[in-house]
């Protein structure tokens, strides 16, 4: 029973898929608090989609996927965050625009391809394949995420919450607007590997949503943030082996899970503490 417990741990490219879920889950998690204290759901759901021709011209001409990756990601990025402050239309309706925009680029140009190399893994992730050079770039990029974010925690969490009073206060406004969202592009390009495209947004989003329900202090929501991704990622990737199923996604039913257990637990609470109050 013990050796078929410890069995997913024996294998070279299941040892790599643990050492991955570790390494992305602290910058995403992080990340995440940011961004749905800010609203921007859809802008992480935006930019891990609109990096696809990005990637797709990289390959065309023979450059490393991640720097196609980010180039698209920062052009997404920016060009959003551009559009919405200098013109009248509300910053989702420029997500979507800039976003569909972008993935239909990605997708015309996927399917033009005439190649034997599979580009699948992009838009799915591939954590089973995962390789020594992908840990050390996703290694890198998380350090680097992770430390500016939580060297910054204070001036982003005001931002989040308040962009006029963080400029009252004298704070960089659009230091930190363009810096979250060079960021976000640098962390989709970690999570490239891992869960691709189209799951990326269930790392960038759910540890902080579930955060958010369980806590109330701001640092607090940022620790239990990336506990809540680390085990999901972890019991994810484990229960995959047995289940036969591929990592990525049952990572993210498991956030999702955990995700509607705390949706409950808060309103158990809620109505708890309405009936104990005075009429």
């Amino acid at each position: 029973m013990i050796d078929m417990l410890l069995m997913p741990f024996q294998f070279g490219f299941m040892q790599n898929a643990f050492w991955i879920s570790l390494i992305v889950s602290v910058p995403t998690a992080l990340l995440s608090c940011f961004l749905v204290l800010k609203g921007w759901a859809l802008m992480g759901d935006a930019v891990s989609h609109a990096v696809l021709p990005g990637i797709v011209l990289a390959y065309l001409l023979g450059l490393p996927l991640i720097l196609g990756a980010f180039v698209a990601g920062m052009v997404t990025a920016l060009a959003t965050g551009y559009l919405s402050e200098n013109s009248r239309v509300k910053q989702d309706t420029v997500m979507g625009v800039v976003f569909s925009g972008m993935f239909g680029l990605g997708i015309v140009l996927y399917v033009a391809i005439r190649t034997n190399v599979h580009l699948d893994h992009i838009l799915f992730g591939n954590m089973l394949g995962v390789g020594t050079g992908d840990l050390w770039t996703a290694g890198v990029i998380s350090v680097c995420v992770a430390a500016a974010l939580l060297l910054k925690w204070k001036d982003l969490m005001l931002h989040a919450f308040d962009p006029a009073q963080a400029r009252a206060s004298g704070l960089p406004v659009g230091l930190l607007h363009y810096g979250l969202l060079t960021v976000l592009s640098l962390t989709i390009v970690a999570t490239l590997s891992a869960t691709g495209l189209i799951l990326a947004v269930g790392l960038l989003i759910t540890p902080g949503a579930i955060a958010f329900l369980v806590v109330r202090s701001f640092g607090r929501m940022l620790a239990v943030s990336v506990a809540v991704c680390m085990v999901a990622m972890l019991a994810g990737t484990y229960l995959s082996f047995f289940l036969d199923s591929a990592p990525a996604p049952t990572i993210v039913l498991i956030l999702t899970a955990i995700f509607l257990a705390a949706f409950i637990r808060r309103g158990l609470q809620t109505r708890r503490a309405s009936a104990r109050s005075p009429v």
